[in-house]
């Protein structure tokens, strides 16, 4: 015999974040009854902003709200954490010791940042001029280091593997050498951005305009490199090269580091039986265009916990819960419609205190302009709008309703 189920719902959602409230209000909406979510959490952030935050334009607290308040009327919250999945008995443990039975799961528990995996990180970060914006606490500590800094060398790094929000790591580079130069001290500040790719950004089409951006605040860019180790008391940070095994680490000084760790799934998908073997950070292992998981027709998966290659980001949620739930009502048979997922995910590409690249792509990777009448490629005022101003207004009122 297996263990017990406490209690048992027809739609188990885990998480509460974008992709769970997201696909909970849809099929509400679609008036599918019995969902429950699987959150731990007192508040839900809006993360977008949070490189805003760390750029001195947006105050934190204007990301959160308690997390009651957006969890759709109807929905029975679960305020714990999942710590397992049995796909074959179909139930969810829970930190507590429960167990939660599903007809159908949408699994969707975010990105575990690995801190530990850059070796001192850990115990150097929010001081030492050490920070991320990738945390609601760090992101303003950023910002202090940033007003602070007015001579020395400042690095900025992405990590190898995927990550939410692919630019987030070179967006605050902009956004610091845009208020140093404004403040006349950029020319006394060497300004360090470690890649672990060959290319400044993935689509050609928008790699060429922030490389102007590049050369026009003189950051020098350490390609196929990864940040390694981060000593916060003799400041310095310790940078691998990724396509010479042979070469020598390069210890760098530093005065000011803003540090974005490797991210993978949750350990507990790792070691599920719906992680995705061929990969070591272990997402859940879907088909990129239905969102259905290629072993188990009653798992869903989306959001930056899912195996799908698309860039993970808030917008390619908004494209993927449409998806998933039109498939979980065929699977329950209460449609005959099957919607494809194109890999669409948006990068606003912040690269002023008033200007933004738009960046819109899919799998292949090609441009998928929303507004193709528009130049998308070069930096605009009307985008540092939307992504300022209308994005979030979109996200609170629009798609966590499960109204876009």
């Amino acid at each position: 015999m297996g263990p017990q189920v406490n209690s048992h719902h027809n739609v188990l959602i885990v998480g509460g974040g974008t992709a769970g409230i997201t696909v909970a209000s849809q099929l509400k909406r679609k008036g599918i009854t019995d969902i429950a979510i699987i959150e731990p959490a007192d508040k839900h952030y809006y993360q977008p902003l949070w490189t805003l935050v760390g750029g001195g334009l947006v105050n934190v607290e204007s990301t959160e709200r308690p997390m009651m308040s957006v969890i759709p009327k109807g929905v029975t919250w679960i305020k714990d954490a999942a710590t397992g999945i049995e796909p074959d008995g179909n139930m969810i443990e829970l930190s507590s010791g429960r167990f939660i039975g599903y007809n159908y799961v949408v699994v969707a528990p975010g990105i575990q940042l690995n801190w530990d995996k850059v070796n001192g990180l850990s115990e150097t970060l929010g001081k030492n001029g050490v920070s991320s914006n990738y945390t609601y606490d760090l992101a303003p500590k950023t910002w202090e280091n940033i007003k602070k800094l007015t001579t020395g060398t400042a690095i900025f790094n992405m990590p190898v593997g995927a990550i939410k929000c692919a630019g987030a790591p070179q967006k605050i580079a902009y956004l610091a050498c845009d208020y140093w130069k404004r403040n006349n001290v950029l020319d006394a500040i060497k300004v360090i951005l470690v890649l672990p790719g060959p290319a400044i950004f993935g689509v050609p089409q928008f790699a060429k305009p922030l490389m102007d951006v590049v050369r026009r605040y003189g950051i020098e860019v350490m390609y196929q490199s990864e940040v390694v180790s981060v000593n916060g008391d003799t400041k310095e940070i310790t940078v691998r090269d990724l396509a010479n095994k042979d070469a020598e680490n390069k210890v760098i000084h530093f005065d000011m580091a803003h540090i974005v760790p490797p991210q993978s799934a949750p350990d507990w998908i790792k070691d599920s039986k719906l992680a995705d073997q061929s990969n070591p950070a272990g997402y859940v292992e879907i088909d990129k265009h239905t969102m259905k998981h290629t072993r188990y027709e009653n798992v869903f998966s989306l959001g930056d916990a899912g195996s799908s290659p698309n860039s993970k980001t808030g917008a390619a949620i908004r494209k993927q819960a449409p998806v998933v739930v039109s498939n979980l009502l065929s699977a329950m048979g209460k449609t005959a419609t099957q919607k494809s997922y194109d890999g669409y995910a948006s990068c606003p590409l912040v690269t002023s205190h008033n200007r933004c690249i738009m960046a819109e792509f899919d799998y292949e990777p090609k441009p998928t302009p929303t507004f193709p009448i528009l130049n998308m490629q070069k930096e605009r005022y009307d985008m540092f709008l939307v992504k300022r101003y209308a994005l979030p207004i979109m996200y609170w009122n629009f798609m966590l309703k499960g109204r876009a």
